[in-house]
């Protein structure tokens, strides 16, 4: 009964976190608070009002975080958009279904495609084979084998989700990392090199990461279409610097001196029919991606292509089905829909008004770049991105840089990875045991920091050179 109480007390507290500022703004809103401090009319306090309210959930993740997504449209359908009705003329009236849409876009088929890749791959044991395949080129050199690695480590986070990967080369590796000496420190640079390197990949493709597509999605509203050729042309560079630096870092920090690595054999059954079908669908999904300027499918319609030879084919079941992150589908639609109530409230334009107009693209860059990598240093980086992308797509006008800003946030949203909390990949290493809080801070610091000034100072350039925007 007291480890009952303790528990409860616990949830109590947590409860009253959470809540307490929730409370406390609604308050403000109900005072009309807001209007008087900024200027808002009706639907921009409202609007203002919701987001600092899916903020606060999505910070502390008090609840789950696709609950969240479904509280914000609850709250934008039964309380702003009457508000925005009241101000609108007869012949602009909105429909709840604007803030339904979101749910159910070209991105969330994009992302629904490649959890079923994941999935399947996974399913198959093909990420595995691919993954011990590599490794075992690598020979007795720690050198080469930490550059295998984060290589194979961010190859497929370019393709399925950066968590299952994790977990997957963890698996792989653990028997390598026993057979280091305790005194030696290059076990610590094997373990932080797969969630760092997961953490990277994700950038390179446009479903690597939630981020990825959150960025793609408020694109598209603003009208600028990026294909997945383009995505990987805009960031894949950055992706070729960063693993470098990262294996450097590593072989400095953690050096191997004389250590040599022996790679275990391991036995794989035959390939079978269906192993062939599986690489043939992922092959056929990934060249669909990349040649979509050269058939009229978009990429959410290529993405489909694997939900249906998967699924009609019984290469998956309804249990694999039940199994794909359906959380994140809605938690991308969640802050889709939270950026629809900003602009058609008319409170991104408000916020707008309030920056400085004296303050230059780099400066404006610069602090969204550092509000990124430290929000999503101790949040989610969905939840990063949904909150800050929205807000600068419309500062980005003052600069006419919106695009460049959008890359930036989403760039900086996958490198921030300081602490074990700071992503999933993160959390699994901390979680083998073999690493010290301070020992994925420094190198993670460090990685950060490269990423920041490289962005900041080679993207807007880089970007603006490839006229794809």
């Amino acid at each position: 009964m007291e480890f009952g109480k303790v528990n409860y007390s616990q949830e109590i507290r947590r409860f009253a976190v959470v809540v307490a500022p929730i409370l406390f703004v609604m308050i403000l809103s109900t005072l009309d608070l807001f209007q008087e401090w900024f200027h808002f009319d009706e639907a921009q306090e409202i609007s203002f009002t919701i987001l600092i309210i899916a903020a606060t959930l999505w910070i502390s993740e008090g609840i789950p975080l696709f609950i969240t997504s479904f509280i914000i449209v609850f709250l934008q359908i039964v309380w702003l958009l009457p508000a925005i009705n009241h101000l609108n003329a007869a012949d602009k009236q909105l429909k709840e279904g604007i803030f339904l849409s979101p749910f159910f876009t070209n991105i969330i088929l994009l992302f629904l495609g490649g959890f079923v890749l994941s999935s399947v791959l996974h399913k198959y044991g093909l990420d595995r084979r691919m993954a011990t395949w590599i490794l075992k080129k690598t020979g007795s050199s720690p050198a080469k084998l930490l550059m295998a690695i984060i290589l194979i480590s961010a190859w497929l986070s370019m393709w399925m989700s950066n968590t299952a990967t994790t977990a997957m080369m963890f698996a792989i590796i653990l028997p390598i990392v026993a057979q280091i000496p305790e005194d030696n420190k290059f076990s610590k640079a094997l373990v932080l090199s797969i969630p760092f390197a997961c953490n990277l990949g994700g950038i390179g493709t446009p479903i690597g990461t939630p981020p990825n597509a959150i960025a793609l999605s408020f694109l598209e509203k603003n009208s600028v279409h990026i294909s997945f050729l383009d995505w990987i042309t805009l960031t894949f560079p950055f992706l070729l610097v960063f693993l470098p630096f990262l294996w450097f870092m590593l072989l400095k920090i953690y050096n191997p001196g004389d250590l040599k690595i022996v790679i275990t054999e391991t036995v794989h059954r035959k390939m079978n029919t269906k192993h062939y079908i599986v690489l043939g669908v992922f092959v056929i999904t990934c060249l669909g991606w990349v040649t979509t300027s050269f058939h009229p499918l978009s990429t959410g319609m290529v993405a489909l292509i694997p939900v249906i030879i998967c699924f009609g084919g019984k290469l998956l079941n309804a249990e694999d089905f039940r199994g794909l992150s359906w959380d994140v589908l809605f938690m991308l639609g969640g802050g889709l829909t939270l950026g629809v109530g900003l602009q058609a409230s008319g409170l991104t334009e408000a916020l707008v008004s309030m920056i400085p107009e004296q303050l230059g693209s780099f400066t404006l860059f610069a602090i969204f770049a550092l509000v990124a990598t430290l929000m999503t240093t101790f949040m989610s980086n969905t939840a990063t991105a949904n909150l800050i992308v929205p807000i600068a797509i419309s500062i980005g006008a003052i600069g006419n840089q919106t695009n460049s800003m959008v890359l930036v946030i989403a760039l900086m949203c996958s490198t921030a990875m300081a602490l074990p909390v700071s992503t999933p990949p993160n959390a699994i290493a901390f979680s083998s045991g073999i690493l010290h809080v301070k020992d994925m801070v420094i190198p993670g610091v460090i990685l950060s920091v490269f990423a920041i000034v490289l962005v900041l100072i080679v993207g807007p350039f880089y970007w603006g050179l490839l006229g794809i925007f």
